[in-house]
């Protein structure tokens, strides 16, 4: 799939322009081996709506990025390495069609392709290339995701105490650890999710008191026992309250502002007589 491509002028070329693509804010991407093998525009739920994303498949890793100018500039690169990648395929909705999720242990998230034929194209060389790698690194599949976060329109109200009512004053949240939408009296709390962030994260109330309970299993398997000072010396170190707007409820995409490039909202994005993805043999 990858072998003749590997070396060749046309490859290092591709993989210049997407280089020249993102410019300075971007990583390099040409590495000895390394193959681009596709690429195009997937729309990416993210928490407030769909929004178009340029993606590129390499033989290694997954590339994405915001649309500035189409196949001139983008932004907010974002890189995947494919070893920890796991696909979901997932069923139509009313607004999205060609559903599947890219999970990793970090982030998953729903992409959606213009057709069927172009959605199995990417399943089928996306898992191709994760086989290829887990075979050339020894490595297992990944059992551990992250949760996708539920978008904001998904619910009204708290998904958890089902009692507060979002408004323009009552803002949504997001427990990192299930995703749900919640009120902010049921996010009270934060937990160290090291497989996401360094620092503890907002989590819901539930999972809050479930991922306690864990961690005070596992000290107390490990220890034998636990003090009241190792107590409070854990819930300093994995968990604790978290007071008023602390600004870490915006996805990436959020932060990165509404303004979509050059998108046209004229555009049908699932017009059956419009491709949008490319992949290179």
């Amino acid at each position: 799939m990858v072998d003749h491509l590997v070396n060749t002028e046309i490859n290092s070329q591709r993989i210049a322009a997407v280089e020249n693509c993102f410019g300075a804010s971007g990583q390099p991407l040409a590495l000895p081996g390394r193959v681009l093998l596709g690429e195009g525009v997937l729309t990416k739920e993210c928490r407030k709506k769909a929004k178009p994303r340029i993606f590129f498949l390499f033989n290694d890793i997954l590339v994405y990025g915001s649309i500035v100018l189409s196949k001139r500039k983008y932004r907010s690169q974002h890189i995947i390495p494919l070893e920890e990648v796991t696909l979901e395929p997932l069923p139509d909705t009313l607004e999205a069609k060609n559903r599947w999720m890219i999970k990793t242990a970090k982030k998953s998230f729903v992409v959606s392709a213009a057709s069927t034929t172009e959605r199995q194209e990417w399943l089928s060389h996306i898992e191709e290339c994760v086989r290829r790698q887990l075979l050339a690194t020894g490595h297992q599949p990944t059992t551990e995701h992250a949760a996708p976060w539920i978008p904001d329109k998904a619910t009204d109200i708290c998904m958890r105490c089902t009692q507060t009512r979002f408004s323009a004053l009552t803002r949504r949240h997001h427990c990192r650890n299930c995703g749900f939408v919640v009120c902010a009296e049921c996010s009270r709390e934060r937990f160290l999710l090291p497989r996401l962030s360094p620092k503890p994260l907002r989590v819901c109330s539930l999972c809050y008191r479930e991922l306690a309970a864990q961690k005070l299993k596992e000290e107390v398997e490990e220890q034998g026992r636990v003090s009241p000072e190792q107590l409070a010396h854990l819930g300093g170190a994995f968990y604790g309250a978290s007071s008023g707007d602390d600004g870490d409820d915006d996805s990436d995409e959020d932060k990165e502002g509404s303004r979509d490039g050059d998108w046209p909202s004229r555009v049908q994005f699932y017009a059956s007589n419009v491709s949008w993805s490319a992949f290179h043999s």
